[in-house]
């Protein structure tokens, strides 16, 4: 299992991997000129032909869903905003050049937000990445398994919203991130069944810290459910890795 994940690891790495930053220039909030965008490397993955991409719509989407998603693909044709797909698990998000072995092939796991048994119960979304502005804009069709009260979205699947949807936009604007800390205001509930903006935004880069807010509001912009900060840690997968042989 751990030279599995080392393998993945090691792909990774040579994928998406920070490179050396100038002094002072992640406290900026500056890319290295070296290091390959996150949302260019994310054309990557459509080299896998086996790979679905579940953010596009299906059956289970509502008429406001659709509409949401197809605003932003018009806006998406200048190159202002990209889509980015969202497949089962994190290996058939890695370039299909980089898996090795088998077992990396026959993975049984999936995204958490993935309800794969039947569409439309859990979480129906999609996002939309803004580069050069540094911000996301995600549409979400909160599904009858999410019930919290009785006929609302539970809390904890609102959190679950916002730190994806906040680290998404740190892993895609940083590099690899861990979620250090989650600050949550819940203003209004949301109804099942209904759809919701998520918009997140890079606050500011300290050093390996990444600040990151966003909140949840009404398609129509009247109602805010939820607002959140958050911060993110960047990490080495290779240190990852050694840590838990060593331990071994």
């Amino acid at each position: 299992m751990l030279r599995s994940f080392a393998r993945l690891a090691k792909g990774l790495t040579r994928w998406a991997g920070p490179r050396c930053v100038p002094p002072g220039a992640a406290s900026r909030g500056v890319l290295p000129s070296s290091q390959i965008p996150l949302w260019k490397a994310a054309a990557l993955f459509h080299e896998s032909e086996q790979a679905k991409d579940y953010s596009i719509p299906n059956a289970s989407w509502s008429p406001e869903m659709v509409n949401q998603f197809n605003r932003f693909m018009a806006m998406a044709k200048d190159g202002t905003w990209k889509k980015l797909p969202s497949y089962r698990n994190v290996v058939e998000h890695v370039p299909v050049r980089m898996r090795q072995g088998n077992e990396l092939k026959e993975r049984t796991s999936r995204l958490f937000l993935r309800n794969l048994d039947e569409e439309g119960m859990g979480f129906e979304y999609a996002m939309f990445l803004n580069p050069s502005e540094k911000r996301m804009v995600s549409m979400f069709q909160l599904g009858p398994y999410l019930e919290g009260p009785p006929g609302f979205a539970h809390g904890g699947s609102i959190a679950t919203i916002l730190d994806t949807v906040l680290g998404t936009c740190a892993i895609f604007v940083a590099g690899r991130v861990l979620t250090a800390n989650l600050n949550i205001n819940y203003r209004s509930p949301i109804p099942l069944g209904s759809v919701v903006l998520v918009e997140s935004k890079l606050d500011r880069i300290e050093g390996r810290k990444v600040f990151v807010t966003g909140h949840v509001q009404s398609v129509d912009g009247q109602t805010v459910h939820a607002e959140g900060t958050a911060l993110f840690i960047q990490f080495q997968l290779k240190d990852s890795i050694q840590q838990q042989a060593s331990s071994k």
